[in-house]
Formats: C-alpha cells, sequence, structure tokens
C-alpha cells in the first residue's frame, strides 16, 4: 500500500510578484469565508428550532461544530497568511540569502496545501448545511400547505 507525502517532491521558484499576488488571493478568498460563515451562523441560528422539530438536530449538529472549527481554523489560517506576506521581504530584498530564500518557498508551498486543505473542509462542511436547511425549509413549507 502506498502512502500519500503531504510534502510536494519538488519546489517551485516563484518570483515574489507571483508570491504576492497568491497570498492576496489567499487574503480575499479567506475574508470571503469569514463572512460566509457569518452568514451560515446566522442561517443556523434562525432554523434551529426548525431542525430541532425535524429531528435532524443529531445530523445537524457534528456539521456545525465543524463549521465552528473551520471558523477557528480561519483566524489562525488568516494570521499565518498575513505574517507570510510579511516576511516577502526576503525574497525582494536583494540580498541573496539562499536558505532563507528556500526555507520561505518551503512555507509557502506548505501554506498553499493548508489553505487548499481548509477550503475543501470548509466547502464539505458548508455543501452539508446548506443542503440540511433546504431541507428544513421544503418541510416547513410542506406542514404549511398541509395545514
Amino acid at each position: 500500500m502506498e502512502t500519500k507525502s503531504s510534502k510536494r517532491k519538488f519546489r517551485e521558484w516563484f518570483s515574489a510578484e507571483e508570491l504576492h499576488e497568491e497570498s492576496k488571493k489567499w487574503f480575499s478568498e479567506l475574508k470571503f469565508a469569514k463572512d460566509e460563515q457569518k452568514f451560515l451562523n446566522n442561517m443556523v441560528k434562525d432554523y434551529t428550532l426548525d431542525i430541532i422539530d425535524s429531528d435532524m438536530f443529531k445530523t445537524v449538529q457534528p456539521i456545525v461544530e465543524s463549521l465552528n472549527k473551520s471558523e477557528k481554523d480561519l483566524v489562525d489560517l488568516f494570521k499565518k497568511v498575513q505574517l507570510h506576506e510579511n516576511q516577502l521581504q526576503i525574497m525582494v530584498d536583494e540580498v541573496n540569502q539562499e536558505k532563507m530564500e528556500a526555507a520561505y518557498l518551503d512555507t509557502h508551498n506548505d501554506l498553499a496545501m493548508e489553505v487548499q486543505d481548509y477550503f475543501e473542509n470548509y466547502r464539505d462542511s458548508k455543501s452539508k448545511i446548506f443542503d440540511i436547511v433546504s431541507n428544513v425549509i421544503k418541510r416547513k413549507k410542506q406542514k404549511r400547505l398541509l395545514n
């Protein structure tokens, strides 16, 4: 059985501008996820009673916990991206520091994988919560039509 390595086997050498652009992209995506999480939290709060009434509480609870964990992870990841962006100076200071530049690129690659993993988990939780809430809304409408 083969194990999947989480480290990249090669290191791409990006220009400082490319590294900066990718970090800006991460910031933008993380800011959007932060706003989106506020929306998701409000949506869950708004439909909590309906979720409890529909006997889906046990199904929803782990997903809500996952979203809460994602929210905490987002703060940590945001700080890591900010620190990484602040350290970009190493790449543009015109001082030849191969070890530090290589370490920066390794950190960049690790951070890229961490951001990617975060969004995969976050999107999974988000789609599950949307499915559950949409089912709750459908049931609520059906009850109104029957009454």
